[in-house]
């Protein structure tokens, strides 16, 4: 951390308020209840036993709907056409001002317009770069690749602080053998049927939920979101705990958009304030609906946006800060089963039934987006300590909410999973098909996700999770896309991986099991995790085998159940085609640059636990400077040490050429055979990737998203030019 800058937002947060809250109530930031304590150290890695939640799969699984553009005012009322809608709180032309999303220079953020440029360390060239704080291109401008898009549907999401619920089932304090034990000393909560009541959490969320809002993007329609951070609007008084960026910043990324550097939300862009926007700040991201060289094939399916402050991205994610965006695309994968049926149309028939809201957003049935982030409860008797806060004490009013280190190098698991927000729901589906997107929105965790039959239990010794003992595989998945997109060709799976940031799409057939048989009404399955983590190493149950199926009595923790239900209130249109979308077309590769990147630990200091090069991130200087339009040749070498490691590039997704020198696809990534925006690196595993650097220049990020090695330096800077 910067110490000035800690100590700079220590001053700005300390902030009382007025007779809505309690006399004398003080809103403090982390570095606040650091200071309050002797002084930092570094301390254990010590992690609590979260509460143990006694019915399970009571609570259904929320099923996000299409967010709603137009202007939002402070408490959140969508107010699209009010006199004082595109009221900035601040901007650099004053405060109160009305700017309504715009081309005009300076008009793309709080702070207006700033010189950019950047030096290539080898040969000492400077190169000019477009302006931060104005956009690089705006739908409809003369003469470029958008010159005839239309112009963007305007969003306004707010930051705020809010609270949140993982569920709604009584729970009670264990060991971490099982056993359930008393209330710790200090701790008062409320009684529950057999157990207690499970306090809220406090989230920074967007537009203050957890999961935040959900935008269905189309392509060839431009979207503008503005964010704005209301962070320092604690309007009810929340104990904000003591983790996420310690100045209340943000700083979004859609992860992996084709987007222009000033509308990627990334610290080597936006270096300002150290990375992010301030309280009452906003920005303006830009996302055009535009593929990369204006290539169908580089179309994409499944995109999320999250924090990406520099430092503070895996508490600020861990916080709450996460939001999905479905892209579809209006000739192969509208949104609706039944377009394949229309006169010409190349629709290829995916699940799903469109809707079509009035303001022109749009809703899918039977498509839904499955967000997994496992989380960790205070027991009020493990220490909070680590290098920037804490001396050791405990926080008996913290019980039974979110607990987080920021320091620890293996990178942070937590215990209890969670679906959309929501621990162990329960999703009720229709005998059909459907469309299961998968993101892994945890800051550390790999799953490996199956579908099951059996009978949960909970079972001393794995941390009161529910396991599944006798768990016998009851369907299997069909994957049609990886989070580049479509794969050329469906893949039929027994379960797959899912690692930080990585997204699959998969249909699946509620109507028939594995053997054939057809499914009832009322039955039951489950979907599991196998991938056993105690940290964020790797899994213990590794290494991974093709051919792998989980024992009897191994770990397999059902994570959602779901129910079948009768016959859908429609007829099942879709199909799964054997040809999907047809991969972008490769130049010859002899003779493309090359560049290689090394991830490795260090030793430069506790901030600096990781570094990529023997460097670690620098927010001013790039370490690669690709020319605009030239493809390259980029290795990933995972420095060994028995780490795993999912490295995440920015701008366009790439290819993966080759695993260890043997030509992709491998047996443990058969979708190797599309495009991705993370390398899962095994250990000492060197991947070799095609890259492409098209329609925008400036500074861009590639880092590690087990996101405490991001937050302690494996990150690097690279700018097109």
């Amino acid at each position: 951390m910067n110490l000035g800058l800690a100590t700079g937002a220590a001053a700005l947060t300390r902030k009382a308020f007025g007779s809505s809250c309690p006399p004398g109530f003080i809103d403090q930031s982390p570095f606040d209840i650091a200071l309050a304590t002797t002084g930092a150290g570094v301390g254990g890695e010590a992690f609590p036993v979260s509460p143990f939640i006694l019915n399970p799969f009571i609570d259904p699984l929320v099923i996000p709907q299409a967010m709603r553009p137009g202007y939002r005012q402070t408490d959140g009322t969508l107010t699209p056409t009010a006199t004082n809608a595109w009221t900035c709180r601040t901007s650099a032309y004053g405060s109160n001002t009305i700017i309504k999303p715009q081309a005009a220079s300076g008009h793309q953020d709080a702070m207006g317009a700033r010189a950019r440029s950047t030096k290539d360390p080898a040969t000492g060239k400077t190169y000019a770069l477009p302006d931060a704080g104005t956009h690089q291109l705006w739908p409809g401008q003369k003469g470029t690749v958008v010159a005839n898009s239309p112009q963007p549907i305007l969003y306004h999401i707010r930051l705020q602080v809010r609270e949140s619920r993982f569920t709604s089932s009584a729970v009670v304090p264990i060991d971490s053998n099982g056993n359930i034990i008393p209330l710790p000393p200090g701790v008062t909560a409320p009684t529950f049927g057999n157990g207690y009541f499970l306090p809220a959490s406090t989230i920074y969320g967007f537009n203050g939920t957890f999961p935040g809002p959900m935008i269905n993007a189309e392509y060839g329609k431009p979207v503008n979101v503005r964010f704005e951070n209301d962070l320092d609007l604690n309007e009810n008084c929340l104990n904000r705990g003591d983790f996420g960026a310690p100045d209340w910043a943000f700083l979004t990324h859609l992860h992996n958009g084709h987007t222009a550097p000033e509308s990627d939300g990334q610290p080597h862009h936006m270096s300002d304030n150290d990375g992010g926007y301030q309280p009452s700040q906003w920005c303006d991201n830009l996302y055009l609906g535009y593929p990369a060289g204006g290539d169908e094939a580089e179309k994409q399916s499944f995109l999320w946006f999250h924090d990406h402050r520099m430092h503070h991205t895996g508490a600020n994610v861990y916080k709450g800060m996460v939001g999905l965006m479905p892209h579809y695309d209006p000739i192969l994968d509208p949104g609706d089963e039944t377009a394949r049926f229309n006169k010409g149309s190349k629709a290829l028939g995916l699940p799903g039934r469109r809707v079509n809201n009035l303001d022109g957003t749009f809703d899918v049935k039977y498509d839904i987006p499955l967000a997994l982030y496992d989380t960790c409860l205070d027991d009020a008797v493990t220490p909070h300590q680590d290098y920037h806060n804490g001396q050791g004490e405990m926080h008996p009013e913290w019980w039974g909410k979110t607990f987080f280190r920021h320091y620890p190098n293996h990178g942070f698991v937590g215990d209890i999973f969670t679906v959309n927000g929501t621990a162990y729901p329960v999703m009720n589906v229709f005998r059909r098909k459907y469309r299961l997107r998968f993101l892994d929105c945890s800051v550390a965790r790999i799953y490996q996700l199956w579908l099951m039959r059996g009978t949960p239990l909970a079972v001393p010794g794995s941390k009161g999770q529910q396991q599944l003992p006798n768990g016998q595989q009851a369907m299997k998945f069909t994957q049609i896309a990886a989070e580049g997109g479509l794969l050329p060709h469906p893949i039929v799976r027994n379960s797959f991986e899912l690692w930080p940031a990585k997204r699959r799409e998969m249909v699946v057939d509620f109507t028939k099991y594995l053997d054939g048989s057809p499914t009832q009404p009322g039955d039951v399955l489950y979907l599991v995790n196998s991938a056993r983590m105690d940290d964020g190493r790797l899994p213990s149950n590794w290494p991974p085998k093709p051919d792998f199926v989980p024992k009897q009595g191994e770990y397999m923790v059902p994570i959602m159940k779901i129910v079948i239900g009768g016959a859908p209130p429609e007829t099942d249109q879709s199909i799964v085609p054997s040809n999907l979308r047809a991969n972008p077309t490769l130049p010859r590769l002899t003779g493309l640059p090359t560049r290689q990147f090394t991830l490795e630990r260090s030793s430069l200091g506790p901030d600096t636990q990781w570094v990529i090069n023997g460097l670690q991130f620098d927010a001013l200087n790039p370490l690669a400077l690709p020319k605009q339009g030239q493809p390259e040749l980029w290795t990933v070498q995972n420095g060994g040490g028995g780490w795993v490691h999912p490295m995440h590039m920015h701008m366009e997704e790439h290819r993966v050429l080759s695993r260890n020198g043997v030509p992709s696809p491998d047996a443990n990534h058969p979708d190797d055979t599309g495009r991705e925006d993370v390398v899962a690196l095994y250990p000492s595993e060197t991947v070799q990737f095609y890259r492409n650097f098209r329609t925008f220049k400036g500074k861009y990020v590639a880092h590690c998203h087990n996101l405490a090695h991001e937050d302690h330096n494996m990150m690097f800077g690279w700018c097109i030019v």
